[in-house]
């Protein structure tokens, strides 16, 4: 069974600007179904798309199938069945061995800059960059679902 532990920290968005980023990647993502118990997300980027399921987080927690899609189908998907939307830049940082995701969102969420780092485990120990400000993993505002539905800029 396929699961994803995963934690959410804030970005301090002075230190995240002066910080080495490297190339990001655009993302459209829509949600089909936002649930507590489960979400079914599509994504697409420049090049790619994706199909998610996600299940009920418990901690940092979840069950997650992710499927590549053609791009072409995932855009349809979007325009034609997402309830709900999110945009965003997304890099990857390699820090102290791990990788961050960093995401830079827009539209309504524009401001928000979120990072995400995947673990083995909920008590791995890992180095956090100092551009990192707080965890909010267990702040379900945070979640990239429900931002699609009540954005950062309207809190």
């Amino acid at each position: 069974m396929p699961v994803e532990i995963e934690k959410k920290y804030l970005v301090d968005k002075k230190m995240w600007n002066e910080a080495q980023k490297g190339k990001s990647n655009y993302y459209r993502q829509g949600y089909l179904l936002t649930e507590a118990e489960k979400t079914i997300r599509v994504r697409a980027t420049d090049t790619e798309g994706f199909i998610t399921i996600k299940g009920k987080s418990t901690g940092a927690t979840r069950l997650e199938y992710e499927y590549p899609i053609p791009r072409e189908e995932a855009i349809e998907l979007l325009d034609n069945f997402a309830i709900s939307e999110i945009i965003k830049w997304r890099f990857k940082v390699e820090y102290k061995g791990k990788t961050w995701e960093i995401d830079e969102f827009l539209g309504e969420n524009e401001g928000l800059i979120v990072a995400e780092i995947e673990l083995d485990s909920e008590d791995e120990k890992f180095e956090i960059p100092l551009w990192i400000t707080q965890e909010v993993t267990a702040d379900a505002r945070y979640f990239n679902s429900a931002l699609s539905i009540l954005p950062f800029t309207k809190w």
